[in-house]
């Protein structure tokens, strides 16, 4: 993904989970359900444990699975990583940061301001990767948010930083090497050779949170192989069930006024429990828990000959109808309306990713009139009607 101004507000905005009206932090213990190039990712558990190779042993637990969940999707939809790539990434963050989202208290206390696990004082780092800003692998509001870590950490010709800092991807021949080495290839550590213990922990990881079976690809991996061409697109609310109460681009935050918002997508304001419609034909790439968003449903599609993700977000967790693998058809309902997250009322929040789901949002509405389904017109937002800051 390029490293665009819009998602890195997006997400600095979005990152925080709240409940509705209260508005309290979000910490839902939902499952994470993804399916990705060659892993299905199925049930986060409580806590895994697993033995490095000098014999200690290594405690995880739900948080710090949940975002080696993430780094097994968002690294098994890029390109050529593969099981390989996911369990290099995985063994680089559990020797950085044993897993865990961290900020920075004493370089950029402004980190501090986003989720994370924890706070280090003692180098100028961030994140599951202790990634440095000033070695130019991004922002802090970029590199406090896991997904883009991912992104940076494989690199490659899709990465943000366009092979400088070096990804996995852009080392020659890192298939071939020693996965601890290949880490340190990244990292650039002062400790190269520590991370070839937590291999056992890694492939632990991978076997606890991955679906037998998985390897291979299956209907709806990132591969597209298997996705039908759509033969329509439909607007993924029932007609006349539904008020448009905000549209992508720039706006001012309904939750926190702020002024300086970009909205990624287009809100549905709509009873609870109403019906979320698939926009179109395809295959469910993911239903259940993501870091950073909660609760959303991410189907591909083939429309036009090309590869298209939808994303549905806000639905309460029994308003998740669909699971990963499932094919679904336009029209058909895959959930129901909710408020989960950072919300004002019960909405759908619906975007679209040309080229995938690793890819950046387009706007939702004129992509739906594009493609011959009108929405309606938008009114204005206000406690009444559903809207978000994602």
């Amino acid at each position: 993904m390029k490293k665009a101004l819009v998602f890195a507000l997006v997400f600095l905005l979005c990152a925080p989970m709240f409940a509705v009206l209260g508005i309290g932090m979000f910490m839902s213990p939902a499952l994470a359900n993804a399916c990705v190039g060659t892993l299905t990712v199925g049930e986060v558990p409580d806590s895994l444990t697993a033995t490095k190779t000098d014999g200690e042993e290594v405690t995880l637990n739900r948080a710090q699975l949940t975002h080696a969940a993430t780094i097994i999707t968002v690294g098994g939809q890029i390109e050529d990583v593969g099981t390989d790539g996911v369990r290099i990434a995985l063994m680089a963050a559990l020797m950085e940061s044993s897993l865990r989202m961290l900020a920075n208290s004493r370089d950029y206390p402004e980190s501090l301001d986003y989720p994370n696990d924890g706070a280090v004082d003692d180098r100028d780092t961030l994140g599951l990767f202790q990634m440095r800003p000033v070695a130019g692998w991004g922002t802090v509001a970029e590199l406090m948010r896991l997904e883009y870590q991912v992104q940076a950490f494989m690199g490659g010709p899709d990465g943000p930083n366009a092979g400088s800092p070096r990804g996995l991807l852009d080392i020659p021949g890192w298939q071939a090497m020693d996965p601890g080495a290949a880490a340190q290839a990244v990292e650039v550590s002062e400790h190269p050779e520590r991370y070839a213990a937590f291999r056992p922990v890694a492939d632990a990881i991978i076997a606890a949170l991955t679906k037998p079976g998985s390897e291979g690809g299956g209907a709806g991996g990132a591969g597209g192989g298997n996705i039908p061409e759509t033969d329509s697109v439909v607007v993924p609310m029932p007609a006349g069930g539904y008020t448009i109460t905000s549209l992508f681009g720039w706006r001012t935050d309904p939750v926190t006024g702020n002024t300086l918002d970009f909205h990624t997508g287009t809100d549905f304001a709509a009873p609870d429990g109403s019906p979320i419609l698939s926009t179109a034909d395809g295959v469910v790439l993911h239903a259940g828990f993501v870091d950073g968003w909660g609760l959303i449903i991410v189907i591909d599609h083939t429309v036009d000959g090309k590869r298209v993700s939808s994303m549905y977000h806000h639905m309460w967790e029994h308003g998740i109808h669909v699971s990963p693998g499932d094919r679904v058809t336009a029209g058909q309902q895959i959930g129901e309306v909710g408020s989960w997250g950072y919300s004002t009322g019960p909405h759908l929040h619906f975007q679209i990713h040309p080229g995938g789901w690793g890819e950046d949002p387009v706007d939702s509405l004129a992509w739906l009139e594009d493609h011959g389904a009108t929405a309606g017109e938008v009114v204005g937002g206000g406690e009444e009607h559903g809207r978000c800051a994602v």
